[in-house]
């Protein structure tokens, strides 16, 4: 069974690019479910070890935008609560000569690094820690340092196939060995995530570009801890007006998004081809969504990300959506349900939801509206000319025809003050849509004003 993951770290309000990242691996194991049969499972990671940037309002506030998005998880995990297994592997790799301690401090490895780009050598860690003697290592402690310690990568190639790039391939030679535990007794990111990934049976995994150097040092790692190592995929990271996306530095949040009416499907929908060639289609379910979606689809280089492309697109999602859907959303919002009719005539002029309500006052409520006294006398004698029956789609053109005729008004002279008595507005949905919507009386007593 195909299982991913979504690993978002709790120290900040989601922005687009972790979302981006959600989707695309839900969308591909549901795009292999379809092609497939075959089930799927996601798990949502907390990476939540950083203890004084993880916050709970962060936390929920995942689970919030996740549930928003429409992207459910079948496993929470917290890092933070698995501690005793990271210690547990951490021993093992000690106990057979794989991780090994080190005591230079920030300065001194900076100082390192500068003296080996000055002679133009790459800045990889020379591996002093393990030169040291177990009498030296007792000195440096005796000074109050305190080691941290590194994987040891193997000096070969090391490659895999991705869904994103194709063929990759590092050299460990050509690679600093990462740190596994700061000096402080903490966990950075790198070995954690390989034991998570291995014991909760990470199949494949999608995340950005910038992890793929990574990615070599973490197949070394589930080589030697027996894990199966999962299929990889890098998209190219999203860049925005400020340069790569991030959290930090004051990227648009989901939560943001959300407050000013896009729809969870417009930022499904962008996503999901941004980086594509393909257009963007105005899908109203992840089901039709993963019908036309591919991984190999997305190219090398770096697509833009502009949240003006969000709220260009967000009308054609909205203006589509089938009433089931409109309702649903307005009773999310604790509003009332709306009718068909009120939807067909509406929907062309509303670009979020929230623009629904204005329309629904002008509509239904016993307001009249101000007219100059030309406008307003050709607007009752117009009443007085209103056909028999019902009204429908037809009634305002065999209406106005009989107007034009009888009064030698046309064009906007003629459909103007119309509009401007039945709705108070210069513009607006289509009044052949909208008069049935207000009916026989209240289009008369606007009329008549």
């Amino acid at each position: 069974m195909i299982t991913v993951r979504f690993a978002p770290s709790p120290t900040g309000y989601m922005h687009i690019g972790n979302l981006r990242t959600a989707l695309l691996n839900y969308l591909f194991a549901l795009s292999m479910k379809k092609k497939t049969g075959e089930d799927f499972s996601f798990v949502l990671r907390l990476d939540d070890t950083d203890r004084e940037r993880s916050k709970p309002e962060y936390e929920q506030a995942v689970y919030e935008d996740m549930k928003w998005l429409g992207i459910p998880w079948n496993r929470l995990e917290h890092q933070s609560k698995r501690l005793a297994r990271y210690n547990e592997v951490l021993e093992d790799l000690k106990q057979r000569g794989l991780v090994y301690a080190c005591y230079e401090t920030a300065e001194e490895l900076e100082y390192k690094r500068r003296r080996q780009r000055s002679r133009g050598l790459p800045p990889v860690y020379d591996r002093a820690g393990m030169k040291l003697t177990d009498e030296e290592k007792a000195k440096l402690e005796a000074e109050g340092r305190r080691p941290h310690y590194r994987f040891k990568l193997e000096h070969k190639e090391t490659s895999w196939d991705d869904m994103v790039r194709g063929h990759c391939s590092y050299n460990g030679a050509h690679l600093s060995d990462p740190i596994v535990v700061r000096e402080d007794g903490t966990f950075p990111y790198m070995l954690p995530s390989v034991i998570d990934d291995m014991d909760f049976g990470i199949t494949h995994i999608i995340r950005g570009e910038d992890h793929v150097t990574n990615t070599a040092v973490q197949i070394q790692m589930f080589e030697v801890l027996g894990g199966k190592v999962p299929v990889f995929g890098h998209p190219p990271l999203l860049t925005g007006k400020e340069g790569k996306l991030s959290k930090r530095f004051g990227s648009v949040s989901s939560r943001e998004l959300r407050e000013e009416g896009i729809e969870p499907m417009t930022i499904a929908d962008l996503l999901a081809r941004l980086g594509t060639a393909d257009p963007v289609v105005a899908c109203q379910t992840w089901d039709e969504l993963a019908d036309h979606f591919d991984l190999t689809r997305f190219g090398r280089a770096q697509p833009h990300f502009d949240t003006e492309d969000l709220f260009k697109f967000n009308p054609h999602v909205v203006r589509s959506m089938p009433l089931e859907k409109v309702n649903a959303r307005l009773k999310e919002r604790g509003e009332k349900e709306i009718a068909g009719n009120f939807w067909a005539a509406v929907s062309p002029n509303i670009n979020k939801i929230a623009d629904i309500a204005p329309w629904e006052k002008i509509c239904f409520s016993d307001e009249l509206f101000s007219l100059n006294e030309d406008d307003r006398a050709f607007c009752r004698q117009a009443a007085a000319l209103l056909p028999a029956g019902d009204f429908d789609e037809t009634t305002f053109s065999a209406w106005t025809s009989v107007v034009k005729e009888k009064t030698g008004r046309k064009g906007r002279d003629l459909f103007h003050p119309l509009r401007l008595a039945l709705t108070g507005c210069e513009q607006g949905p289509e009044l052949k849509m909208l008069l049935p919507v207000l009916g026989r009386k209240k289009t008369i007593e606007r009329l008549q004003g």
